[in-house]
């Protein structure tokens, strides 16, 4: 398993990573769907936290696998039987995404994100036994992630009641995850190839944005089933549709390779930033679904304004954080830091539109504008 170098000719996704993160739609797509679930019958607390906490394990795992394939993926055969092993964990950690989220049951979330991450520590074996240069890298790496996962384990024993104990152990805990790739990589940094990279993360957004796709899929399909063709569950779905092409475009409106490959130093705020990425864009097809049930009649616990709030707060986050990344790679100008405020702030007004009587699918509508007007603005003017 020798390192592979960073500025290797034509690198791009293999076969193997693409169906990793085949399994990592169904991951992403239960998280969304127990958001929706959660936020639909008014426990927002608690669907956030249960949220925010399994997303974390299904972004970690998937990312800690990526870089570790951008410096090392050899393609042999224990490295496709590790992969197999982690993909396998991957499943099992979708399979218990509805116990946490609604009852903070981790058992099944932890064996799975368990079984991913010893998967790497074996990896990370293998590649220093290959790779005299970054041996201590390896080490390092085996280490502090086979320690972790031993107080993920033991984190099971810690009772769910206070709350508090859940939320404080979740937090310590993964704030030692973010701190590994730091001290493993001090002396010796792994050589993860940016054209790679870029396009990993990009092949991700796509996974997320199809969350959009599945809302405004889930609209057309209660209009057709339901109440026929409903003028506002077809608006419903248009808006999904328009959102993520929207958004979409804004993403890859310029490339991110180049802003890598220049500033190699940033690898951490592009790695750990896309958290809020990927999280919103699920969160936003989560929001979907919950305007689809709120329109269809559902009953649902929150009012309108809430329901408005799901979609557009996800999209405002993207739309900062977003920017903000791509603008640290000096891939997007920092000028557009006021036309980015403004369309974030644009988009958040629109949660007051139900207040003034105005529908749920108008309003969402109205979500839709400021960011339409920002994509327009931005290829009129050349990007």
């Amino acid at each position: 398993m020798l390192a592979r170098a960073t500025d290797e000719d034509h690198r791009v996704s293999t076969p193997l990573e693409l169906l990793f993160d085949l399994t990592f739609v169904v991951a992403v797509s239960q998280a969304a769907a127990s958001l929706a679930h959660g936020l639909g019958e008014g426990h927002t607390g608690r669907a956030l936290l249960g949220y925010v906490l399994v997303f974390f394990a299904i972004w970690w795992a998937w990312m800690n696998f990526t870089w570790f394939a951008s410096a090392y993926d050899t393609d042999d055969v224990p490295y496709r039987l590790l992969t197999l092993l982690q993909m396998a964990g991957v499943l099992v950690l979708a399979a218990g995404i509805g116990p946490a989220s609604d009852g903070y049951d981790y058992r099944t979330v932890t064996l799975g994100y368990v079984v991913m991450r010893l998967a790497m520590v074996a990896q990370w074996l293998r590649a220093g036994r290959s790779d005299p240069e970054r041996i201590h890298t390896a080490r390092r790496y085996a280490v502090g992630i086979g320690a972790l996962q031993v107080l993920w384990m033991l984190r099971l024993l810690l009772p769910r009641d206070p709350l508090a104990v859940v939320v404080v152990s979740f937090a310590v805990l993964a704030a030692a995850e973010l701190t590994v790739p730091y001290w493993a990589e001090r002396r010796a940094g792994t050589t993860w190839h940016p054209h790679h990279i870029a396009e990993r993360y990009g092949l991700f957004t796509i996974i997320v944005l199809g969350e959009c796709v599945l809302g405004a899929t889930t609209a057309l399909q209660v209009a057709v089933a339901g109440s026929g063709w409903s003028p506002a569950l077809l608006t419903i779905g248009a808006v999904g549709l328009v959102l993520g092409f929207a958004l979409w475009w804004l993403y890859f409106l310029r490339e991110a390779a180049p802003g890598l490959e220049r500033r190699r130093e940033l690898s951490f705020l592009w790695g750990y930033g896309h958290l809020l990425v990927f999280a919103s864009l699920a969160a936003l097809g989560a929001g979907l679904e919950v305007a689809v049930e709120a329109t269809s009649g559902h009953g649902l616990e929150i009012g309108n304004p809430a329901v408005v709030a799901t979609v557009a707060v996800p999209v405002a986050v993207f739309l900062v954080v977003a920017w903000w990344l791509h603008a640290a790679l000096a891939v997007a100008p920092w000028r557009d830091a006021g036309l980015v405020v403004a369309v974030t702030l644009a988009t958040l007004a629109t949660v007051a539109l139900p207040v003034a009587g105005v529908p749920v699918a108008v309003s969402l509508v109205a979500v839709c504008v400021p960011t339409i007007a920002l994509v327009t603005v931005k290829v009129a003017g050349g990007a």
